[in-house]
């Protein structure tokens, strides 16, 4: 792979095609800032998927359009069409479209220098701009590729979209099995994410008869069941390998001082590597659920209604592994290693875990440059290293899809 890497770096056009990312990185930079001030809540991505299919085709993407789920898609080579008797299906670049932020959050971006500053300037407004540049140098430098090419901008990545979009891409009814699939996610250079970190999230509800907090006590409290519901779940055995975790992220419940709740909440987060400890993991959490409900009822007043719980399953991203020996985490190794830099092979919860858990090899790789302050109002890019994370996208894509 190494050779392979070599090759493309000497490679007339992949040449150009690198000249025309670090020619274009100031376009790049006024790009992200412009996709980063549009703001792309989960579930109302449709304003920025507009700009990414209008940047696809001011750039010369074949058959841009948006499908039903809202994700945007481009294609190079082919007219994105595999020809009779061709091996094998695209090389899929994607970069997702949607913030953590609502749509009640001011999403200006400012610029100091080489920092830019604003809520979802990283993530993922620097995805988004490495994949249209990308796109742009390998439709300039006319690349030959032997495997179509996919460029998608996908909804529903974050938190409640539960990667959605990319779920919907690879759901088997667009013709859409790729042959490697890399996602690019935010900033950085050195992380090649080969592991996909899988999670359930579930919202968990006691409910029970309430009443005044004097007169009616002794019924069974659905707030004392939450209580104790988190304390099970705070004394499970912490398991290191595979990590599995799990974790109380939100709570809540009743209407007043002097009232016993009629019902009380949790929101839960489970997470592994592995999918059979993840498995286990729900398995164990479920018990210790209907543990709390059972303690607080056998304790209530004889004769009282019981106390009941539910749970909601809120997200179910899939987890598993492309292989460190497999060509596609291979060649982002001596991508990474051709540039000069080392790469840290690293496990997160990306748009990669759904084609990784279809058995489609798959990674999620940074944009270049430095973030940080992720998820907050003060997030924050430097574009440090910014052209050189966008070239490592461009050679593992040239690889995966045979450039000639």
């Amino acid at each position: 792979m190494n050779d392979l890497i070599s090759r493309l770096l000497a490679h007339e056009r992949i040449r150009a095609a690198r000249h025309h990312i670090e020619r274009t990185d100031e376009v790049t930079l006024a790009r992200q800032a412009a996709l980063s001030a549009i703001p792309a809540p989960t579930g109302a991505e449709g304003r920025r998927a507009a700009h990414l299919a209008e940047l696809f085709r001011e750039i010369g993407l074949s058959d841009v359009s948006i499908d039903h789920a809202g994700n945007v898609h481009g294609w190079l080579g082919k007219n994105g069409r595999r020809e009779a008797g061709e091996v094998g299906g695209p090389v899929v670049l994607a970069a997702h479209l949607d913030t953590v932020f609502g749509a009640e959050v001011d999403v200006a971006v400012e610029r100091r220098g080489q920092r830019l500053e604003g809520p979802g300037i990283s993530d993922n407004a620097r995805g988004l701009a490495a994949l249209v540049t990308v796109a742009e140098a390998m439709v300039a430098a006319r690349v030959p590729v032997a495997r179509p090419i996919l460029f998608a901008a996908t909804v529903g990545e974050e938190g409640s979209g539960d990667l959605r979009g990319v779920k919907h891409l690879l759901n088997g009814k667009h013709d859409v099995t790729p042959a490697a699939f890399i996602a690019l996610d935010g900033a950085g250079l050195d992380r090649v994410i080969h592991r996909a970190l899988g999670s359930k999230r579930y919202h968990v509800t006691f409910r029970g008869p309430g009443g005044h907090s004097w007169a009616a006590f002794g019924v069974a409290n659905p707030a004392n069941a939450v209580g104790r519901a988190a304390a099970l779940l705070a004394d499970l055995p912490t398991q290191q390998a595979p990590r599995t975790t799990c974790a109380v992220v939100r709570l809540g419940g009743g209407t007043g001082l002097n009232s016993i709740p009629q019902e009380a909440w949790l929101d839960l987060d489970l997470r592994s590597e592995d999918p059979r400890a993840l498995a286990q993991l729900d398995v164990t959490v479920r018990a210790a659920l209907d543990r709390a409900a059972d303690d607080e009822n056998r304790r209530r007043t004889a004769g009282s209604p019981t106390l009941r719980v539910e749970v909601q399953l809120l997200g179910d991203r899939p987890s598993g592994m492309t292989p460190r020996a497999h060509p596609l985490v291979k060649a982002a190794v001596a991508a990474n290693r051709a540039l000069g830099r080392d790469a840290e092979l690293a496990s997160a919860s990306t748009d990669a875990n759904v084609p990784i858990a279809l058995g489609i090899p798959a990674i999620a790789l940074g944009a270049g440059g430095k973030a940080g302050d992720a998820h907050l109002a003060t997030e924050w890019y430097e574009n440090v290293e910014g052209a050189l994370g966008i070239v490592r996208a461009l050679l593992v894509t040239a690889a995966m899809a045979e450039v000639g």
